[in-house]
């Protein structure tokens, strides 16, 4: 037993500690208008974002806006929102965003463009208005980390916003610090260590053993 509760702790210490999920919200000033791919919205925001000092990380992504989180002016917005998550196992997602980007924008998930609108996105706190929302259904996701990016331009207005996921069918919630978190993926260091560990625990049993047959 003794051996066991060792092990355990080389493989808890190799792994560390659950993270949680990190949300930052970024935003910059950007006079573009609506786009016609993901990538480029993409681009145009990124560029906005990377001149800007409007970060911060929220403990919540439940109603947020520019004017809320920086005080900043209502008008030429560019919205940048990434979403770090961990799954401690594979399961099927969905995921929606309730947004006000008057120039449209897109959704990546893992890297890749899963949702794009060019209109005028105003959801006024209701995903019945699925023109005015982004909607991406029943992803297959792998037990490990990911990350949710919702790129937008705003002409004026600045309003709320929300971002929320369903997982496995059940009811959708939004984003929180709280939610989506797993132990992290063991860099190779890692693993080194904590198969120096069990190798540790392996010649102690092996040294005992030897002992009691002589």
């Amino acid at each position: 037993m003794k051996y066991a509760k060792l092990a355990a702790l080389a493989v808890a210490l190799a792994y560390g500690s659950a993270d949680a999920a990190v949300i930052t919200f970024q935003t910059g000033t950007s006079n573009a208008g609506a786009q016609t791919t993901a990538n480029a919205y993409r681009d145009i925001v990124d560029a906005a974002v990377a001149n800007s000092s409007h970060s911060t990380v929220l403990k919540n992504y439940d109603i947020v806006s520019n004017q809320s989180l920086f005080g900043a002016g209502a008008t030429n917005i560019a919205f940048k929102s990434t979403i770090n998550f961990g799954l401690s196992a594979a399961g099927t997602y969905s995921f929606r965003a309730g947004v006000d980007f008057g120039n449209g924008g897109a959704v990546f998930l893992d890297g890749q463009a899963v949702d794009l609108k060019t209109g005028d996105l105003w959801w006024a706190h209701d995903y019945a208005n699925t023109n005015s929302v982004f909607s991406v259904s029943n992803k297959a996701l792998t037990a490990g980390n990911h990350t949710l990016t919702i790129y937008g331009l705003e002409g004026c207005c600045d309003g709320g916003q929300q971002v929320q996921y369903s997982a496995n069918g059940a009811a959708f919630q939004s984003f929180s610090a709280s939610t989506l978190q797993m132990a992290p993926v063991p860099e190779p260091e890692t693993y080194a260590m904590m198969l120096g560990g069990l190798g540790v625990v392996g010649a102690i049993a092996r040294r005992r053993r030897a002992k009691q047959q002589a």
